[in-house]
């Protein structure tokens, strides 16, 4: 087994014009990271999920609601959220958005979550 894991944040983008789009970069011991792709305007209804997480705006420009309170995020900006947190994401330009989730979450329920909004 290869110890060593690499992937790319901005290779093979291909946004989709209906809803965000969702692929898993890796998994390592600890985590998923998965890459959102979110054109101008496109959003994430409120959800949550029963693990920590947190989000890294690698590109763009995002409004962050977290129980009705929303945080811009541009290009570096990281959050973590807590187990349990509603939020919901929307892009004001297209962006390119890192998400780390606990490996005992599943990829499949993010996927889930933009196919069914």
């Amino acid at each position: 087994m290869n110890p060593m894991k690499k992937s790319s944040l901005t290779e093979n983008i291909n946004y989709s014009e209906d809803r965000p789009a969702v692929e898993l970069l890796f998994e390592s011991e600890a985590t998923k990271e998965i890459r959102i792709l979110l054109k101008k305007g496109q959003l994430m209804k409120e959800h949550k999920t029963s693990f920590p997480i947190v989000v890294e705006v690698y590109q763009g420009d995002i409004e962050f609601g977290v129980m009705g309170e929303i945080q811009r995020l541009t290009s570096g900006d990281i959050i973590s959220l807590e187990s349990n947190v509603p939020h919901d994401l929307k892009s004001n330009v297209d962006s390119i958005i890192r998400l780390s989730l606990s490996k005992l979450d599943s990829t499949d329920r993010v996927k889930n979550l933009v196919k069914n909004q």
